[in-house]
């Protein structure tokens, strides 16, 4: 037989048992849907975070903390820790120099100090964390830090801060709290005397920035407040800093090994220096690793469906059997017997990929604008709604790979019942009752 004649017999046999074939291209719609849903989500979500990471950090940058510093500021939240690490290392905003001279590679540093504290008027209160940064040095670095309304001052006054944008719009819903020029409370609770006292300054509002969106470890924050670090270290009555940014003239790797190994050695290794670099590639193995994952707990359902393809198939097989004898003593070849049960699973395969595909998409997208609603999102720097806005990604990868896959598993679970009937002799297919 043609191969045309064989998937024409092939797709009448399935018409005439269109529940049975329904039931069972369902079993593969559902593990392709699957597999496309949360793969889509996935790449989404990856593709959101590296982007965020990448406004967040520049890939000439590298950071420098006390060894057991963790990772705490610049956009993920709260303060960064004291300056300190568990040995009791600490940083000094005046590390910042020696660390200029190791390395003609070094561009430029910038020591951050920050501490979480309090910014209120008469009607306003709200927690925040001050970053106190050297605001020409820290412009320079990161071009994010740059005022939407009002301006950088360079130099700063003493009382000059400037203020994220979610500080000023918190709802990011057009109710703002200040305006360049506003003065307002700047507090802290100082617990390194007893009884601990509030710490306040007036300050007035120098500029706010422009939305940043994305988060990164030292970058600009939607949720900061930056200070002079003059007055950050006369404020706070600390010189340790809690990191120090070192830009880099080139982002090659060798140039990053190189100062990045200097750096240690002048601190005795007590000192981590991360690369933006390697963030953005951790974060790109974390998220292989969970795509993987997610993947194999979605073929799952797909070889239940394979299993059930098998059943069908074989149930059919004992049905068919005497027209299975009729055919072979009228002249039919083994391998076109074989050719049309295979025809069969691959057109329910390829009919059930087709529509998990569409249907795995339609999932993603409602899942990811449920997430992006704030139903289940924690607010993130930059989201207007507060929420954690995904994007589905449906790449070719993925769309061939599920097509592939689910035309392969129907194929492999269908050999077997497929061989059976070829190998049927006439006289016993017609004998059968």
């Amino acid at each position: 037989m043609k191969g045309i004649d064989v998937f024409r017999y092939s797709f009448s046999a399935i018409k005439l048992r269109k529940l049975r074939a329904a039931l069972t291209t369902l079993g593969v719609i559902v593990g392709i849907a699957a597999i496309v849903a949360l793969l889509s989500i996935t790449q989404g979500l990856q593709a959101t975070l590296t982007g965020q990471l990448n406004q967040g950090l520049s890939a000439n940058t590298l950071i420098v903390m006390p060894s057991s510093g963790g990772f705490g500021g610049g956009g993920f939240g709260g303060g960064l820790g004291q300056g300190a690490s568990s040995t009791g290392f600490s940083l000094y905003v005046n590390n910042t120099a020696e660390i200029a001279t190791l390395s003609p590679d070094i561009e430029a540093t910038v020591a951050i100090i920050s501490r979480s504290g309090y910014v209120q008027t008469d009607d306003f209160s709200r927690v925040v964390t001050f970053y106190g940064v050297d605001f020409e040095r820290y412009a320079q670095i990161y071009p994010t830090f740059r005022a939407e309304t009002g301006s950088i001052p360079i130099p700063p006054q003493e009382d000059q801060i400037v203020i994220g944008t979610r500080v000023n719009q918190p709802g990011q819903n057009g109710t703002i709290f200040f305006t360049p020029g506003d003065a307002i409370n700047v507090s802290w609770v100082n617990a390194t005397i007893i009884p601990p006292v509030n710490e306040t300054y007036s300050a007035t509002v120098a500029g706010v920035l422009e939305k940043v969106g994305g988060f990164g470890i030292g970058g600009p924050s939607d949720t900061g407040v930056y200070i002079p670090i003059d007055k950050v270290q006369s404020f706070f009555g600390t010189e340790q800093c809690d990191m120090i940014i070192v830009t880099l003239t080139n982002s090659d790797n060798t140039t990053i090994t190189n100062v990045s190994k200097a750096i240690a050695d002048q601190f005795s290794n007590q000192v981590t220096v991360i690369a933006s670099t390697a963030v953005l590639s951790l974060l790109t193995t974390v998220f292989s690793t969970i795509q993987l994952f997610l993947g194999g707990i979605a073929a799952i359902s797909l070889l239940v469906a394979g299993i059930g393809i098998m059943n069908i198939m074989i149930v059919s097989l004992i049905e068919r059997t005497r027209e299975i004898g009729i055919l072979k003593a009228l002249g039919m070849k083994s391998r076109s017997v074989l050719a049309i049960f295979l025809g069969e699973s691959v057109i329910i395969g390829l009919i059930g990929a087709t529509v998990g595909i569409g249907l795995g998409w339609g999932l993603a997208v409602i899942v990811a604008q449920v997430l992006g609603s704030g139903a289940f999102s924690p607010g993130v720097s930059g989201n207007t709604s507060g929420a954690f806005a995904i994007t589905p990604l449906l790449t070719p990868e993925v769309l061939l790979g599920a097509l592939a896959f689910g035309v392969g598993v129907s194929i492999i679970f269908a050999l077997y019942p497929a061989w059976r009937a070829s190998k049927l002799k006439p006289v016993d297919a017609l004998r059968y009752e």
